[in-house]
């Protein structure tokens, strides 16, 4: 899991099936790197410090199997 910032969000019209439903997040590792789009699955906001399952533990959880993602907010970090 990865320490991200959510900076944003990003807003798709059209969506693969698998991710309608899904509110898409834009997120920056903490330690510094590229932005990247994951699933929210928390109701993660703006500025929220958040863990990111990545890779194919992004698609392990019940909410997600199917669901073509690489990244995934699973927690918001509260301290």
């Amino acid at each position: 899991m990865l320490y991200c910032r959510v900076t944003g969000s990003t807003v798709a019209t059209q969506k693969a099936e698998g991710l309608a439903g899904f509110k898409l997040l834009n997120i920056r590792p903490a330690s510094g790197g590229d932005e990247l789009v994951a699933v929210d699955l928390v109701g993660a906001g703006e500025g929220d410090l958040v863990l990111v399952a990545l890779g194919s533990a992004a698609r392990e959880l019940e909410s997600t199997r199917g669901v073509p993602t690489d990244a995934a907010v699973v927690a918001i970090v509260d301290e």
